[in-house]
């Protein structure tokens, strides 16, 4: 009866237009382990078979690109056994999860810097990434030592080496030079940010791609994150107006002359 209701609401859904990109902040691990007695890698760990649901249910659903905040640069402060057993499953799961994933038809990519990862998880998700190439299905993006503010930084210095080399001249800096700079460049911004466990910040996360991006925040812990509460998000986002600080005249106005345009000449 409950996979009856959720395949319903699934085909409703997808009668709207599903967001194109969807990011993640994966929050509350950690917490969801020490209610249950458990130590803070099987809280890790259980996220991670939410995380195989969420992609599968988001390909299914026709979503182009799902980006989850994975690990920050700021989480490497936390206890060093908790950050080797976090970079231990990240190796492990990426190798186990590529039949999968290539069975779904989904392409993985990674923003932020790798090469600060430990070589072992590295080169699991180098090999995995090149394995996944060919997909054409859903985009999965894992940020891996991702900060948004060092990847501005980084995105300002290539910017500034091109001034120097004179490829690029400071009065032809414009959004699209500072987006085609960026980890995520040649991907469209978020459509619908989900926020888990509660917390109401980005915590650095796509600080330049979530300008007008819609957020949905919910105080169930990531692990159990369930596919009817992904469908409660984007039930949630389908139901907005997305003005883009137009006014909700003004974006009636261009709708109706947008369909006016497509539809024009054709019989009603």
């Amino acid at each position: 009866m409950e996979k009856d209701l959720l395949q319903s609401r699934k085909d409703l859904l997808m009668k709207h237009k599903v967001p194109a990109h969807i990011a993640v902040i994966m929050d509350g691990n950690g917490r969801w382990a020490k209610k249950r007695s458990l130590s803070r890698i099987d809280g890790h760990s259980a996220g991670i078979d939410t995380v195989r649901r969420i992609v599968r249910l988001a390909g299914e659903m026709g979503i182009g690109y799902l980006s989850l905040y994975t690990f920050s640069s700021e989480n490497w402060n936390r206890p060093m056994g908790e950050v080797m057993g976090i970079m231990k499953l990240l190796a492990e799961t990426v190798k186990k999860e590529v039949p999968e994933l290539n069975k779904n038809n989904v392409r993985l990519k990674t923003i932020g810097d790798i090469s600060g990862l430990p070589r072992k998880s590295r080169s699991a998700l180098i090999d995995a990434i090149e394995l996944t190439a060919s997909n054409e299905g859903l985009t999965l993006i894992l940020a891996l030592n991702y900060s948004g503010r060092d990847e501005i930084l980084r995105a300002v210095r290539t910017i500034a080496e091109r001034i120097e080399n004179d490829t690029l001249n400071s009065d032809e800096i414009t959004p699209e030079v500072i987006e085609s700079s960026l980890d995520t460049a040649g991907m469209p911004d978020p459509d619908l940010l989900i926020r888990t466990s509660g917390e109401y910040r980005l915590s650095n996360y796509l600080l330049w791609q979530l300008a007008y991006t819609e957020l949905w925040i919910t105080d169930i812990m990531w692990p159990d994150f369930s596919e009817s509460d992904f469908l409660d998000a984007l039930e949630s986002y389908s139901g907005r107006e997305r003005r883009f600080g137009m006014t909700s005249q003004q974006i009636t106005t261009v709708s109706g002359v947008v369909k006016k345009y497509l539809f024009k000449g054709e019989k009603t």
